[in-house]
């Protein structure tokens, strides 16, 4: 879906494919050691074959991702992985120079959509503490339902909103 960020771009939307896997790769890279311990809570400047093979080949169920795709280049990464029947697990990454431009607004807003449909009624996610980028997105969805610190990180969890039941009433 094309949508525009907050310095005017065009910003393209979707699910993420096995096509994908080079510009995955070529975007990873692309990313600051800031951005990298971020996301994976350390510094992680390659993807493995196998990282790249799993990131890129989800069954939009229980794993789903998007990415935001300016000028043919990937400059976001959001994705969810169930964790049981109802919960999944909730992360994004967006390229350095992206950053605070609505990207990772545009990439929840998708996955709680996609999650809707599929039957997840909560995501939770974990970010590190000084990661105060993600800690205000996720503030700002207005669903924070609960904080905790443990581990080093901050566990956030977020009930999303009943699409199925407006929808049936």
């Amino acid at each position: 879906m094309a949508h525009r960020l907050r310095n005017g771009a065009g910003v393209n939307v979707r699910p993420i494919s096995h096509s994908d896997a080079d510009g995955l790769v070529r975007f990873h890279e692309s990313l600051s050691t800031d951005s990298q311990r971020s996301r994976f809570f350390a510094i992680h400047p390659h993807l493995s074959l196998k990282e790249v093979e799993r990131f890129t080949n989800v069954d939009h169920r229980d794993r789903q991702a998007f990415v935001a795709v300016v000028e043919g280049e990937i400059v976001g990464v959001g994705r969810y992985d169930r964790l049981d029947g109802s919960d999944a697990e909730v992360a994004f990454v967006t390229r350095d120079d992206h950053q605070g431009l609505g990207i990772a607004t545009l990439l929840f807003q998708e996955l709680v959509t996609a999650a809707d449909a599929v039957g997840i009624t909560r995501f939770v996610a974990e970010t590190l503490p000084e990661n105060h980028k993600m800690l205000d997105l996720f503030t700002r969805t207005g669903l924070v339902s609960g904080r905790a610190y443990g581990r080093g990180v901050v566990e956030i969890t977020m009930p999303l909103p009943d699409h199925q039941a407006a929808r049936t009433a």
